[in-house]
């Protein structure tokens, strides 16, 4: 066995590799971890064992990747969510951490609002790898759940992903809401897009270079899916009910004031995120107003 072949050896040359392409080093040893089928204690105790030709070929394949701004998620097709793996590619936004909240919030919501009711209808707006949507379906079973999206790659992605880890979601294409008219719905959840176009160039380029623009930016400053939501959800939704949105750190007044006029007797509160930005409105619709 050649010294280069040990695992700390090729785990080096991939990190500096890296650090000389200006990227994160650490990605490195996710990679090698993930070709490995390691956890980082076990790569730590076996250093110094060989890494295969096979292995070393697609860790440095994957390392050129990463090194041309390619994300590691995009590297390994998958991303861990909720606590699991959902397959990823360039169809589809990489699922964040942001998002967790969001679906973690909506269920103490639901909890909290519906705390014994099963059949609870939610629908899933662009809902890309569909993240929310199965995750949502596998952590209260008995919600019947539909997601959205507008691009028929994405649905691809999120059926797969639906398929393999044995969620009973139904996906419809189309452009937001449109393709849930017709249906009441108690839950909406979206992460639509909502980054101001004129940020492109502020932001790295792992991102606008790789993931898909239309599921990253949106017109009116970023605001123009809320509008459309806004002004789309009063026909679709039961009483009670629940909205959450995921938002950008600074709209949350803007998507507050849009909810609150489409939902005039709701409650609608902005709610900060692990990090203390502004990052969901929640939108919740009591059982029995007068109009």
């Amino acid at each position: 066995m050649r010294q280069s072949d040990t695992a700390a050896a090729v785990l080096a040359e991939g990190k500096k590799l890296l650090s000389e392409a200006g990227r994160e080093s650490n990605a490195a040893e996710l990679l090698l971890m993930d070709i490995l089928g390691l956890s980082r204690t076990e790569l730590l105790i076996r250093l110094r064992d060989e890494v295969g030709k096979e292995d070393r070929q697609r860790f440095f394949f994957g390392i050129a990747e990463m090194a041309s701004g390619m994300p590691l998620q995009y590297v390994t097709g998958r991303e861990m969510f909720y606590g699991r793996f959902f397959t990823v590619n360039r169809d589809v936004l990489i699922p964040r951490p942001e998002t967790e909240e969001l679906v973690s919030n909506a269920l103490v919501r639901a909890s909290r609002i519906w705390p014994s009711r099963s059949g609870l209808r939610l629908a899933d707006i662009g809902t890309g790898s569909g993240a929310i949507a199965v995750t949502f379906k596998l952590e209260r079973q008995g919600t019947e759940v539909m997601a959205t999206d507008i691009s028929p790659a994405a649905l691809r992605v999120a059926a797969e992903n639906a398929e393999r880890l044995s969620a009973d979601v139904t996906f419809l294409e189309g452009n937001m809401a449109a393709p849930l008219a017709g249906w009441v719905w108690d839950i909406v959840l979206s992460n639509p897009p909502y980054i101001d176009p004129g940020d492109e160039l502020e932001m790295s380029d792992t991102v606008t270079g790789h993931e898909p623009h239309s599921a990253l930016f949106a017109e009116e400053q970023g605001l123009a899916h809320y509008r459309t939501l806004a002004a789309s959800l009063p026909d679709l939704m039961a009483s009670p009910g629940l909205i959450g949105v995921e938002i950008g750190h600074d709209q949350g007044p803007a998507v507050r004031e849009m909810f609150r006029a489409a939902f005039p007797h709701a409650a609608v509160d902005i709610i900060r995120d692990i990090n203390g930005k502004d990052r969901m409105v929640f939108c919740e619709i009591p059982g029995n107003h007068s109009d």
